[in-house]
């Protein structure tokens, strides 16, 4: 049996699986071995494993042994592997250090770096793997690396010509099981002449 993963925030007495033996008499069922540090159970009559407290997720991958006995003749039993995975889950949006900052950038400057962005995020692996992107729809005149969170400018500005002040709002968004999660960081762009 291998069920589908549970979640690491899965609450107690939560339905794992169910383990049914085929015999003409009725059986009883059990828990024989693998599952030393008690997270599961199951009903003696219908071979139902729930979850008995909370789960560490470096504790698992876990294989634990159900055996099935004849309910009149212990001699008589049979046992089944069941292989229970948790699913790290995301827990931490990523966060700025500050969610404004303020830059300059003299106009006629030719594309250019404007500041580096980055984000922290408290979880582990993929769910804190973050990439950067721009929410707002400056997309023509400031561009960002998704990798590096470096922002830069596209093209020169004329201070006289456009506007003095750009408001660029960028995203850091991990990539979370079972849901991504984002931060935001608003960057104030201000064209001096």
């Amino acid at each position: 049996y291998h069920p589908a993963p549970l979640s690491e925030n899965s609450p107690t007495d939560m339905f794992v699986v169910e383990v049914r033996a085929l015999y003409k008499l009725p059986v009883n069922y059990s828990i024989t071995s693998g599952d030393e540090k008690g997270y599961f159970i199951i009903h003696s009559s219908n071979g139902i494993v729930r979850t008995s407290k909370k789960l560490e997720l470096e504790d698992f991958p876990v294989n634990f042994k159900v055996r099935a006995t004849d309910s009149s003749n212990a001699a008589i039993f049979n046992e089944v592997e069941v292989k229970v995975e948790v699913i790290d889950e995301n827990n931490f949006p990523p966060v700025f250090p500050s969610s404004l900052l303020e830059e300059r950038l003299l106009e006629h400057s030719p594309a250019t770096q404007i500041v580096q962005l980055k984000a922290q995020d408290n979880d582990t692996g993929r769910n804190g793997f973050l990439t950067y992107g721009i929410l707002n729809g400056h997309r023509l005149k400031f561009k960002i690396n998704e990798t590096t969170g470096v922002l830069y400018s596209t093209a020169p500005f004329d201070y006289e010509e456009e506007p003095r002040e750009y408001q660029v709002v960028v995203y850091a968004e991990d990539d979370g099981i079972p849901e991504k999660k984002r931060g935001y960081c608003t960057v104030v762009i201000q064209i001096t002449d």
